[in-house]
């Protein structure tokens, strides 16, 4: 549904980060804009801090001093001072109000969510200008879930692909009502679509939903056949990287034709185990090992196999 020019200029979106000069995510050097808010909760999610859609407390224990200004500040009684002489905070009392983030003197308590007009981001978008041009690189919107904002995020991809004439693309899970889901490509240059896992019960293990949404969308989308799909599958050892679910991934891929571009295999790692600390949770993947390469070479021939185009990472 189209909304008027005033609706447009209203739009506000909860942005996690805006990460800069990345080469991973699209041609060129890109800036990333991290939509927060996501529908799925993998087990392996490298980015938890954009998986709830509202501002939340980061605390780093290890940037602490103790002082205790933040338990004073509380106005929910949250927090408490532990056996180690550092604040702890009841997380079922936190009310992510970020109080006590304006009296730490240290940074040890930072607030990820924040609500950014898409003017806003346009200017955050327009300081990376020289380094498109020189680079053919470009704007990537992921998250979180870009859909679950979709209108915000069209308009971004809009105005920098028809005012700037930067190149855009979207990251996205794909679970999300069509509508939503068109909308929010609709100005992508490029879109990395995200299938977890080709088996419908295994994949609401994994996530928490089924991926029966996830691979009717993307039919749809192959089906418009107006840009380029990319595929990634993130290789979790032990979870979803049996070379009988890879062929099936491959084989699925193939058969949604030319608007497919290629399957990306993305290594499982760890990177994001420190977050799940900051924000108070358990991450449950600590034992799962970083896939061998030569598991991976045999994983990426399955899928040429398939006949479509693959790579690692």
């Amino acid at each position: 549904m189209e909304i008027d020019a005033h609706a447009k200029q209203q739009l506000r979106g909860l942005v996690s980060a805006i990460q800069r000069f990345s080469i991973h995510d699209g041609p060129g050097i890109r800036t990333l804009v991290f939509m927060k808010g996501c529908p799925l909760q993998c087990l392996w999610c490298g980015n938890p801090e954009t998986q709830q859609f509202k501002p939340q407390l980061l605390y780093s224990s290890n940037r602490c001093i103790g002082c205790a200004s933040c338990l004073k500040a509380c106005p929910n009684g949250s927090i408490i001072m532990a056996g180690n002489g550092k604040p702890k905070t009841d997380r079922k009392l936190c009310r992510d109000c970020g109080i006590c983030t304006q009296v730490c003197p240290s940074g040890a308590r930072t607030m990820v969510g924040m609500y950014m007009s898409v003017e806003e981001l346009l200017c955050e978008v327009k300081k990376d200008a020289p380094f498109y041009r020189s680079s053919d690189g470009g704007v990537t919107v992921g998250g979180g879930e870009p859909a679950m904002q979709s209108q915000t995020v069209s308009e971004l991809l809009r105005r920098c692909q028809l005012e700037l004439n930067i190149n855009t693309a979207i990251e996205t899970c794909g679970f999300a009502d069509y509508q939503a889901l068109e909308t929010t490509v609709r100005f992508a240059d490029l879109i990395f679509y995200d299938i977890k896992h080709m088996e419908p019960s295994r994949h609401r293990v994994l996530t928490g939903v089924s991926n029966q949404v996830i691979l009717e969308n993307i039919r749809r989308l192959a089906l418009e056949g107006n840009r380029k799909i990319v595929i990634r599958t993130p290789i979790i050892p032990g979870y979803n990287d049996s070379e009988d679910s890879i062929r099936k991934l491959g084989e699925f891929a193939a058969g949604l034709g030319k608007a497919i571009a290629r399957v990306e295999l993305l290594p499982y790692h760890n990177y994001g185990a420190i977050k799940y600390i900051q924000l108070g949770r358990r991450y449950r993947l600590g034992k799962v090992k970083i896939p061998a390469p030569e598991h991976l070479s045999r994983l990426k021939d399955i899928i040429v196999a398939t006949g479509i185009a693959a790579q690692i990472g």
